[in-house]
């Protein structure tokens, strides 16, 4: 494809990232109208039920459309859901031809719009920018291959890699940009997760301040239900949601201070650690598509060891703290040999007022789109 394609397409992937967090399950999808080579319509989805990208764009171009290329980032629709199917608007604008950047595997879609458009004589041309295209909604991806949602690991540090000093104390390790960063980030979350250790140790609130485009869920994985009625997560689970994994032993005079609070219980069976897979599987039934876990570092030791971790979301502060490695980000079972240790991919290095930022993701398990 010409060098202009890739122009265009990039700019249909750049309108697909403004979506997020803002229509998931729904995946982030991206439009741009272009005839004679300028730019006559552009659109994306923005809200979860809203008009998809194809129709945004073709509103825009109105007439324009005519013998246009339309490149998009994601196989138009071609069934009746919250909205008319995506082909019916590209044929009735008189587009010409469609650029996809990958295929829908959802399957009410998975190739049968390419082949709509086909079929009613439209030149049609997919994987410019694949990969680009794939990560872009690698959760969405995940979440219809695996039915569990995607995991980000976040957490902040010291240089010497202590997660708290040898009293316990955090506050605050990252400075205030960085926590700006990461209420921005719960913002697009559907679940923020932490272990039990943590809620007891911090009572956070777990919320997003300001409000973002998502109210995340706020789950503690508590074994035993050791929540005490007094956190700020149990006042305050009548104004957002509070889940509370439990095992199928947990007391039930717990459970039940608890859930008169407002608190849902989710009970697994056995007596050991709340088991990881399910408890994904269990949010992936519930339609989230992001969780993102926040730690201690026992319960990413966890989910690590598991391996049902996506991506990292890491905060470096310039600080040493010294002393044994007692509150080290991760802990679990971990690695045995330095050559078996996890490398990520993909990574993206920024310097905010003197923290070190570093987002990367994990190796894929799940299945690739071809």
């Amino acid at each position: 494809m010409a060098s202009e394609d890739l122009y265009w397409m990039r700019r249909a992937l750049a309108e697909a990232e403004r979506g997020r967090g803002a229509v998931e399950p729904n995946p982030m999808v991206g439009a741009v109208v272009v005839r004679d080579g300028q730019l006559v319509g552009f659109g994306h989805h923005g809200r979860f039920g809203g008009p998809h990208a194809e129709v945004e764009a073709l509103s825009r171009a109105g007439e324009s459309a005519q013998g246009a290329t339309i490149y998009v980032t994601l196989e138009p629709c071609c069934h009746v859901g919250k909205t008319p199917p995506c082909t019916e608007a590209v044929l009735k604008a008189g587009i010409a031809r469609v650029v996809a950047a990958m295929p829908d595997p959802f399957p009410r879609v998975a190739g049968g719009g390419l082949a709509q458009l086909r079929q009613a004589g439209l030149s049609v041309e997919v994987g410019l920018e694949f990969d680009a295209a794939e990560r872009l909604n690698a959760p969405y991806l995940k979440r219809l291959a695996t039915g569990r949602p995607y995991v980000t690991a976040k957490w902040a540090m010291t240089l010497d890699g202590k997660m708290a000093a040898a009293s316990g104390d955090s506050r605050w390790i990252s400075g205030p940009r960085s926590r700006a960063l990461v209420h921005e980030v719960r913002g697009r979350m559907d679940a923020i997760v932490v272990g039990i250790g943590t809620a007891l140790a911090d009572d956070p609130t777990l919320t997003a301040r300001p409000p973002g485009p998502r109210t995340p869920a706020r789950i503690v994985l508590d074994r035993a239900c050791r929540l005490p009625t007094t956190s700020r997560l149990a006042q305050s689970a009548r104004e957002s949601s509070v889940l509370i994994a439990v095992s199928e032993d947990a007391p039930i005079e717990r459970r039940q201070a608890l859930v008169e609070l407002g608190c849902e219980i989710v009970p697994f069976s056995g007596d050991g650690p709340i088991p990881i897979v399910p408890f994904l599987e269990e949010l992936g039934r519930r339609g989230m598509t992001n969780v993102l876990v926040e730690g201690g570092g026992r319960l990413l030791g966890v989910f690590f060891d598991a391996g049902q971790v996506d991506a990292v979301d890491v905060y470096i502060a310039s600080l040493l703290e010294g002393g044994p490695p007692r509150f080290t980000p991760i802990q679990g079972a971990g690695r045995s040999r330095m050559a078996d240790a996890l490398r990520l991919e993909r990574q993206e290095l920024s310097l905010i007022d003197g923290d070190i930022r570093l987002q990367g993701t994990l190796p894929r398990s799940w299945h690739r789109i071809e």
